[in-house]
């Protein structure tokens, strides 16, 4: 692992924030190899034991999970209803306390990311970053070219309209009266891919993720998960990629 400065290595292990870590540095709270530090630019990794008032610093190495969400499952580590969550899927390989970035509703499937670098999930849900996130829903109903427009353009949701969309027609069901849809967006804001097909008139019957910007499902069924590559983790790590 890179060493990085012993405040932003605190923050990321939960003692505080980065600003109230330098305080606890400079005020001469923190231990590193049995040494008072006081000053900033001291580097760490987790080869290196720290303490804080005299309590070892408790640190875990980072982890980068990609899953696949099942239906009926909570984008949560818990759930006061006993609800199955995310974290339930992972096998005994995963000791570190992750956590998902975003989220997928209840009865959505699709692409979820799991970290407990908290520096990296700030950085993708921050609105600059403007991630694309595609998705695969059945509505009821074709949608019309004038609907496909106003989706695209833009609609006006509770609180807020939502930014450019692309939207293409997969395939229709005229029996059934349904069509496969897929739409791309970058915002992440509750249900709405649900309620940009409700605000056109066409309920969702089924909604996945299928692609986190670069990142698809390719290789996983409905409950699997994998972690990212050094290769993918740097890619999102990009600032102004888009």
């Amino acid at each position: 692992m890179e060493k990085v400065r012993l405040q932003k290595f605190m923050a990321d292990a939960g003692v505080a924030s980065r600003r109230k870590s330098e305080e606890l540095i400079a005020k001469g709270h923190v231990k590193v190899n049995n040494k008072v530090v006081t000053e900033m630019g001291v580097k760490v990794d987790h080869s290196d034991k720290i303490e804080v008032d005299g309590m070892p610093l408790e640190t875990e190495k980072k982890r980068y999970i990609l899953m696949y969400k099942p239906r009926g499952v909570i984008s949560a580590v818990t759930d006061n209803k006993d609800r199955k969550v995310v974290t339930d899927l992972l096998e005994d390989d995963v000791r570190e306390r992750v956590y998902p970035i975003g989220r997928l509703d209840y009865d959505t499937s699709g692409l979820l990311l799991l970290t407990n670098d908290g520096e990296f999930a700030n950085h993708l849900m921050h609105p600059r970053y403007h991630v694309d996130k595609s998705y695969v829903a059945k509505i009821e109903g074709v949608l019309t070219t004038e609907e496909i427009k106003h989706l695209e353009k833009g609609i006006k949701l509770k609180g807020y309209t939502s930014a450019r969309a692309k939207v293409t027609v997969m395939s229709k069901d005229k029996k059934k009266h349904t069509s496969l849809v897929r739409i791309i967006i970058h915002e992440g804001h509750n249900h709405q891919v649900k309620n940009m097909f409700d605000a056109v008139g066409h309920k969702v019957e089924k909604l996945s993720r299928e692609r986190y910007d670069f990142l698809t499902l390719e290789g996983l069924v409905s409950g699997q998960y994998r972690d990212l590559t050094r290769q993918e983790v740097a890619e999102l790590k990009k600032e102004n990629r888009n």
